[in-house]
């Protein structure tokens, strides 16, 4: 039956496929946000070519492309194992849920990677084989199509946070959509598109005004430098507004939908009212707190009444720790949550109902009418049905470490991107000039450049940082209270996933060394000049 071939799996097993779809997805997102990024750049920079009729936008958007098709090459690679990996080392899930996952990721591959593919050719063969505003559009286009291909990828996996528009099938034994906008429009969804994206722009204009520094400070490329550094650093400025924003949006969905993953992000053991957002605390990076027997996290100091306004936008508001999650506790209107411990029980109620229900059907004369009664027993608990593979309660509890010191790297690296953007904007149009000491950019003391180079790394550690409290504070879940990570895999002998592993390794890593390689040098060679 269903609960013995999935935890039929091996530990190896379960523990080798997370660390190789781990590995496979942090390598991605390292191509990703650049593309998006570098989009909105080059896009508004063949725009100046289009309004001036100015070759040095033209040569400058040559040069911006260059970078941009460099990287979209390498994220293209990375992804297509990415979603192989759904049917070789997590077949299970597949099965599942196919009918649902694969749907958004069948549009992305069909409608989005088409166009992007299609105008991409456009963009760098047309330059004097179609009309400039053609090619304009095809320049758009094609960073449209990137988006639209992330907007379904990030569909596909908000449905794994926050499961809807779909039913399980007894007989079948899978889940099945029943309605497509619900999965593509889910609030959920929205969100996460919307503070992903606006985070990758991040990436590239911190990109965009590295590269125009060190042109600044190797005294080269001045007026490409200068222009870039304009646009990057505007382009920064909204985008990490909007990753503010989006990503409070974000914070409200999860209090809803996924309390546990907040309360792990804050380590707030116990909940209540008028909850402060946690800015420092001592929590052990290497080991799962004590969050049983210890109120709070030591030496924490906390913003008063923040977490409360985060997570429901009332500066009074309740909000759930982990030993209310488990215990079981009353929301505000009144709804009553069940522990753990009762979940479990209704999820192995849902479990043994729908075997008998299977054998009720095909095995008994009057199996319809037992078949009905198990199928009742099977949809009142249908929406626990995931907590029957859960051996403990305690095994629902994230890793704490990793939650807490990931979102404040991500929110702290936000609010210096803010201020970096700032700086650099306000330095570049030379305004206040006190603040430059009446320098303009072009000459600047070295270390001012280096600054922005330096923050090339930390800009992808943040955005990797948000990932790491995307995924690990799912967990243990593949699919939210619906389907743990053990019961999803596939059967497969860990060392096979092992030596894959060390393969990818190897692979990506030689894969990323030739992109940054390949980048350096075209840096370094600089626009090509057309007379």
């Amino acid at each position: 039956m269903l609960q013995n071939l999935f935890l039929s799996i091996d530990a190896g097993t379960i523990d080798w496929s997370r660390a190789q779809f781990a590995l496979t997805a942090i390598y991605h997102w390292l191509f990703v946000p650049l593309t998006l990024g570098l989009a909105v750049i080059m896009g508004i920079v063949e725009t100046q070519y289009y309004r001036t009729k100015d070759g040095f936008w033209r040569d400058a958007a040559k040069f911006w492309q260059k970078l941009f098709g460099i990287n979209f090459a390498m994220g293209v690679a990375t992804g297509i194992i990415l979603e192989f990996e759904f049917g070789t080392n997590w077949s299970n899930y597949s099965w599942f849920v196919g009918d649902i996952f694969g749907a958004p990721l069948a549009v992305e591959g069909i409608v989005a990677f088409f166009m992007e593919s299609t105008f991409v050719a456009v963009m760098y063969f047309g330059w004097k084989k179609v009309s400039p505003g053609f090619h304009l559009a095809s320049t758009w286009l094609t960073g449209l199509g990137a988006t639209i291909s992330a907007w379904w990828i990030l569909v596909a996996n908000a449905w794994m946070q926050y499961p809807v528009g779909c039913e399980f099938n007894p007989d079948t034994m899978r889940n099945e959509m029943v309605s497509f906008f619900d999965v593509a429009l889910s609030p959920f969804a929205v969100s996460k598109f919307c503070h992903t994206v606006t985070s990758a722009w991040i990436i590239g204009a911190v990109f965009c005004v590295g590269v125009c520094c060190w042109y600044l400070m190797k005294k080269r490329e001045t007026r490409l430098a200068v222009e870039s550094l304009k646009i990057g650093a505007a382009v920064g400025l909204v985008a990490s507004l909007l990753a503010a924003v989006t990503g409070h949006k974000s914070g409200m969905d999860v209090a809803e939908v996924q309390p546990m993953k907040l309360a792990a992000m804050e380590a707030l053991y116990n909940g209540g009212t008028d909850q402060g957002l946690t800015a420092v605390a001592w929590v052990n990076p290497f080991c799962q707190p004590d969050y049983q027997n210890e109120a709070s996290a030591p030496l924490k100091i906390d913003i008063p009444y923040g977490l409360s306004m985060m997570a429901t936008n009332d500066p009074h508001g309740f909000v759930p720790g982990i030993n209310d999650i488990l215990n079981g506790y009353t929301r505000p209107d009144g709804t009553v949550e069940p522990s753990v411990d009762e979940k479990i029980e209704r999820g192995k109620k849902a479990i043994t109902a729908l075997a008998a229900y299977r054998q009720a059907k095909f095995n008994s004369s009057d199996g319809g009418e037992i078949a009905s009664a198990h199928l009742k027993v099977l949809q009142e608990n249908m929406p626990y049905f995931g907590y029957g593979y859960i051996k403990d309660k305690h095994d629902i509890v994230p890793f704490i470490p990793v939650n807490f010191w990931a979102f404040r790297i991500m929110v702290g690296m936000g609010c210096l991107f803010i201020l970096f953007f700032a700086v650099v904007l306000a330095g570049a149009y030379q305004y206040p000039k006190a603040l430059w000491k009446k320098r303009s950019i072009e000459s600047l003391p070295k270390w001012h450049y280096w600054v922005a180079i330096a923050l090339i790394p930390l800009g992808y550690i943040a955005s990797e940082s948000g990932w790491l409290v995307a995924e690990f504070g799912r967990q243990p879940w593949t699919i939210q209270d619906m389907l743990p990570t053990w019961a999803a895999v596939s059967d497969l002998h860990s060392s096979s996933v092992m030596i894959t592993f060390f393969l990818f390794l190897i692979l990506f890593t030689t894969m990323l060394a030739v992109e940054i390689n390949i980048l350096l040098k075209q840096i370094k060679k600089g626009p090509e000049y057309e007379k």
